[in-house]
C-alpha cells in the first residue's frame, strides 16, 4: 500500500505531504504511523535545511478518520495511533529545523495540532479552522490543547474547543493561528523554505528552538540559555564568514562617503 503521507527533500527542502486526499486527509491509523514515519526521516536527515507541510485536495486535515479506526480497533488502538503521531509532532517542534506548513480548506480536530506543529503558518484564503472533538463526544490530541493554547492564549483555545468557534482564514491570521494568507499557500511556503535553506539556516534553527522551549521554563534559564547560544553562533564558521562579509560591506560603504 502506497504511503498516504509523502516525503521528498530537494536542495536541502523536506516536503511532507498528506496524501488522502479523498477522506480529506482524515487519519486512520496506517497514515498516523506514516506520518511519524515522514517527520522521523525528514528531521533525522542531516541534508534537511527546512520542512515544507502541505495536503493534497481541497483540505489540509480533517482530524482522525473515525469510522475508519471504529472498524478496526478500539481504545488501545487509538491511543497507540495518537502515540505514533505525537513522535511525529515532537520530531518537528523539538527539531531545531524551520517547518513551514501551507494549509487550505478544513483544519479540524486533530489537524489543528499537525498544522501548529509548523513554525510558520501560511493559510489559503478558504481555511476553516475547528474544534469538532465535542461533537462526536471525543477529546483533544495530538498537541492541540497545548499548541492550540500557546498559538492564541487559554480563553481563546476554550472558545474554540469548547464554544464551537470557527475561524476562517482572517481570523486565523488575527488570532495567530496563521501569519499571512496567501492565494497559493504552497508556492509561498516553498519559496520561504528555499530562502530558508539557503540562509543561515544554524541561526535560524537556533532562533527556534529558543522560541519553542520558553514556554516550559523559568525565564532566566531562557536568558541563560540565549547567552551561550549566541556565544557558540558568534563562534562558528557560519557565522564568522558572514560576519566578516558584513564588515568588509560597511567599510566598501564608509569608504564611498
Amino acid at each position: 500500500m502506497a504511503s498516504q503521507v509523502r516525503l521528498e527533500t530537494l536542495d536541502g527542502v523536506a516536503r511532507i505531504t498528506f496524501a488522502r486526499p479523498e477522506r480529506l486527509n482524515a487519519f486512520d491509523f496506517a497514515m498516523g504511523r506514516d506520518y511519524r514515519d515522514a517527520c522521523l526521516a525528514a528531521t533525522s536527515d542531516a541534508s534537511t535545511r527546512a520542512i515544507v507541510i502541505s495536503a493534497q485536495g481541497r483540505a489540509f486535515c480533517a482530524g482522525g478518520d473515525v469510522l475508519a479506526m471504529a472498524e478496526g480497533g478500539a481504545g488501545p488502538q487509538v491511543t497507540e495511533s495518537a502515540h505514533a503521531i505525537h513522535e511525529g509532532i515532537a520530531a518537528l517542534v523539538g527539531s531545531p529545523i524551520p517547518v513551514a506548513a501551507a494549509a487550505r480548506g478544513a483544519v479540524a480536530g486533530g489537524g489543528i495540532g499537525l498544522l501548529l506543529a509548523a513554525d510558520y503558518v501560511i493559510a489559503g484564503e478558504d481555511l476553516r479552522v475547528a474544534g469538532k472533538y465535542s461533537d462526536i463526544g471525543l477529546t483533544p490530541d495530538l498537541g492541540v490543547s497545548t499548541l492550540l493554547t500557546r498559538a492564541v492564549g487559554e480563553r481563546r483555545a476554550l472558545q474554540i474547543l469548547l464554544g464551537g468557534l470557527e475561524l476562517d482564514a482572517e481570523a486565523a491570521l488575527a488570532w495567530g493561528v496563521a501569519a499571512e494568507v496567501a492565494a497559493d499557500p504552497e508556492e509561498r511556503a516553498l519559496g520561504l523554505a528555499r530562502r530558508w535553506a539557503q540562509a543561515a539556516s544554524g541561526a535560524l534553527g537556533q532562533a527556534k528552538r529558543l522560541v519553542r522551549a520558553s514556554s516550559a521554563r523559568p525565564f532566566h534559564d531562557s536568558l541563560a540559555d540565549e547567552a551561550h547560544t549566541i556565544g557558540r553562533a558568534f563562534d562558528g564558521e557560519e557565522a564568522k564568514a558572514r560576519i566578516a562579509a558584513f564588515a568588509k560591506a560597511s567599510a566598501s560603504r564608509g569608504a564611498a562617503r
